[in-house]
């Protein structure tokens, strides 16, 4: 690998500007300077296939949401303590997306503090500071929600009020065997956890899941799989926590949120990333008692989480999914890749599985069918060729050989034709011995 004397140049002031250790993407670094739609660009001018990215959710660019910011910002911009139209409209507008239920917000800037607050939430509902979070997820980075990952580990461990429960894995399930069976060994697991902390000074507050289990390679599972999960955390008096970052906002194709495809019901949602495109925005809805024992027992503001210019950006984005019905394209494009790769597994032996639901989608590689070994190695090198070819995407997963394929929403047949044309030449030409 030979970088550009521009691309070594930027590194370096990465590592003396920012510190060490700041990751990128790919082997070869790629720097961009525009994007629109699908597409970024290079320094070079060469055009990239994005997909990967779900911050710019609408589009990168979309000209709906920087008109938007454009006009609030020229208008006002000022902190939640003054009276604005701006945040209550557009949490009117995202709770009706909800069950009737989940009627209330707080917003915020990122992710992560939505996932912090929900775990105050939860504490101040339950007077208990245990939680209990899949193995090979992520939640964040605040001191809070970094302890909740295992592979994302923070420099002063994992504290003790945290307990972990196996991931799904449709491939490998718990036990050999998958479907409903496999949904009552995790739900097993999930009560041990339980009482395991109700046995220690911590007690159990909350269970905090990403209802599509997206880092995790999202497990080909069936509607209603986490009902029992879902029984034994309430039954124990825990709040359960869905973390909708990455499945939310139509994504999968066939319902809005992915808490609403499994067909359950949380009582803490949160949100963030692709919320306003880009527009650093997040968000905890939940419901009005649970609202209320946190305002009660934290004093909690927010200088930026929704500002006027936030919340017009996300209320824009909103707009654009209901318009060009964004989550009808992303159930028929999804679709049809989805089948691209089922005939891609059909020639390809490295492809054990396929998986996915709208516009999230992939192949987990593997090393022998039989064994199912994971080909991590392998994915890696493939993900580095597809760059070099224009196509960007990621992979993701316990193992990391499941290719992680997640374009922004306007996506179309002919982007995802030229993707896997691509990706079949890949695995044609691509050696599993190939050089790192």
């Amino acid at each position: 690998m030979t970088l550009s004397a521009k691309s070594q140049d930027l590194l370096d002031r990465r590592a003396k500007l920012l510190g060490p250790n700041v990751s990128t993407f790919y082997d070869e670094p790629i720097h961009v300077v525009k994007g629109e739609g699908v597409w970024l660009w290079d320094a070079d001018g060469r055009k990239y296939l994005d997909c990967y990215n779900n911050v710019p959710h609408v589009g990168h660019c979309n000209p709906r949401v920087v008109e938007a910011i454009h006009r609030q910002a020229s208008t006002l911009n000022v902190h939640t303590r003054y009276l604005h139209e701006g945040i209550l409209d557009y949490v009117e507008r995202l709770t009706s997306t909800f069950d009737d239920s989940l009627s209330t917000a707080i917003m915020t800037c990122t992710g992560s503090e939505a996932n912090d607050i929900a775990l105050r939430m939860a504490t101040a509902v339950t007077g208990k500071r245990g939680v209990i979070a899949t193995d090979a997820t992520y939640h964040g980075n605040t001191t809070a929600v970094s302890q909740l990952s295992r592979s994302n580990v923070p420099g002063t461990g994992i504290g003790d009020h945290v307990r972990f429960v196996p991931a799904p894995d449709s491939y490998r399930p718990l036990g050999s065997e998958g479907g409903m069976a496999h949904a009552e060994l995790f739900a097993e697991k999930l009560r041990e956890e339980i009482e395991a902390l109700e046995k220690s000074e911590y007690g159990f507050s909350a269970f905090i899941l990403c209802p599509f289990f997206l880092n995790e390679a999202f497990p080909d599972l069936p509607q209603g799989w986490l009902k029992s999960a879902f029984d034994a955390a309430r039954k124990a008096g825990g709040l359960i926590i869905c973390d909708e970052v990455q499945p939310g906002f139509g994504r999968l194709g066939s319902h809005f949120w992915g808490h609403q495809k499994q067909g359950v019901m949380p009582d803490i949602v949160t949100m963030g990333k692709p919320m306003a495109n880009g527009h650093p925005v997040g968000a905890v809805v939940t419901q009005t008692d649970i609202i209320a024992a946190f305002r009660k027992s934290f004093r909690y503001f927010n200088t930026f989480g929704g500002n006027p210019v936030s919340c017009a950006a996300a209320m824009a984005v909103l707009d654009e999914l209901q318009d060009r019905s964004l989550m009808d394209n992303a159930h028929t494009v999804g679709a049809y890749a989805k089948q691209r790769l089922l005939d891609l597994q059909e020639k390809h032996e490295q492809i054990g599985d396929v998986r996915g639901s709208g516009l999230v989608f992939g192949a987990e590689l593997v090393l022998d069918r039989g064994t199912k070994e994971p080909a991590t190695s392998y994915a890696n090198k493939l993900v580095n060729e597809m760059r070099q070819r224009g196509i960007i995407l990621s992979k993701l997963g316990r193992h990391y050989n499941m290719l992680k394929i997640r374009p922004p929403m306007p996506f179309s047949r002919e982007n995802a034709d030229l993707l896997f044309d691509h990706l079949d030449e890949v695995l044609a030409s691509l050696p599993m011995d190939a050089p790192s």
